[in-house]
């Protein structure tokens, strides 16, 4: 498999281990029954739970990017060492922006997101 295949799916494995953490986050906030509701009225969720959520769909809204340069690059065969590392910043700086963003803080957080940026960068700039 590439190594940017690889990465791709690992990418997935990461949104769902953060979609659980948001999930665990929001049911110790509001609880169970107010999540398995149809959530109508629900409180908006603070503290970590917050940026749990707001992590995990920063990260969807990334894995879309992602996904799409990684496949369109591989059909196309013009995967290369400037794809694949592209596709290692893109994976790296995810792993270490969840937990950064979990934690509150904020200017590491944001130069880790524009870490992953430049990754997606990099893939796009091998497909022009």
């Amino acid at each position: 498999m590439k190594l940017e295949l690889a990465l791709l799916v690992w990418s997935v494995a990461l949104a769902f281990v953060q979609m659980l953490v948001a999930a665990s986050a929001a049911t110790l906030q509001v609880g169970l029954p107010k999540l398995a509701g149809n959530r109508d009225n629900m409180p908006p969720l603070t503290g970590w739970a917050g940026r749990a959520e707001r992590a995990h769909l920063n990260m969807l809204e990334s894995l879309v990017l992602f996904a799409a340069l990684v496949l369109v690059a591989l059909v196309a065969g013009r995967t290369n060492s400037m794809t694949a590392l592209g596709a290692q910043l893109f994976f790296w700086a995810r792993l270490v922006y969840a937990p950064v963003y979990l934690a509150g803080v904020p200017w590491v957080r944001t130069a880790v997101w524009l870490v992953s940026v430049i990754g997606l960068i990099l893939i796009f700039a091998q497909l022009l």
